[in-house]
């Protein structure tokens, strides 16, 4: 029973690592950091606006492990591409708005740690939306296979 478990290891660690190394990956992990951070800063000072970071850093751990092993392309009716642009870009509009409330309020440090941490957060899940719009995806034409003067 052990014994087959063990080759399924390294390949998971594999998949793990060589998705870590791709532009989404590193987006999807510095998003996790980045929640993790802002959360703890908004726990010390107001628990009140944690729950945006927590939402999504659960989010952005689920894309990165949904991409990570590949289930993007084995779940079909769901449409990935979409449903990562606009987790993404509801996360800018909510940490900007958030950021902007927790700045105007002057709390003490680690308020405004997390509200700039949250502006930079905004800058990154913006950027995430901007790379992963799908209409700015390449598409892949299929060649024709029929002779183009017609039937022989």
């Amino acid at each position: 029973m052990a014994d087959s478990e063990r080759p399924s290891a390294p390949g998971c660690w594999a998949a793990c690592t060589n998705f870590s190394r791709t532009r989404k990956g590193i987006l999807l992990f510095a998003e996790i950091i980045l929640c993790l951070v802002i959360l703890i800063c908004f726990s010390a000072s107001t628990p009140g606006y944690s729950s945006l970071s927590v939402v999504e850093m659960i989010l952005a751990a689920i894309f990165f492990v949904v991409y990570m092993c590949d289930l993007h392309t084995k779940i079909p009716f769901i449409n990935w591409p979409w449903s990562d642009f606009f987790r993404t870009l509801i996360a800018a509009v909510l940490y900007l708005i958030t950021s902007i409330v927790v700045l105007v309020e002057r709390g003490n440090h680690s308020k405004i740690v997390a509200g700039v941490l949250g502006l930079i957060a905004t800058c990154l899940f913006g950027y995430d939306a901007y790379v992963t719009f799908p209409f700015r995806q390449p598409r892949h034409i299929a060649a024709p296979t029929d002779p183009a003067d017609g039937p022989v």
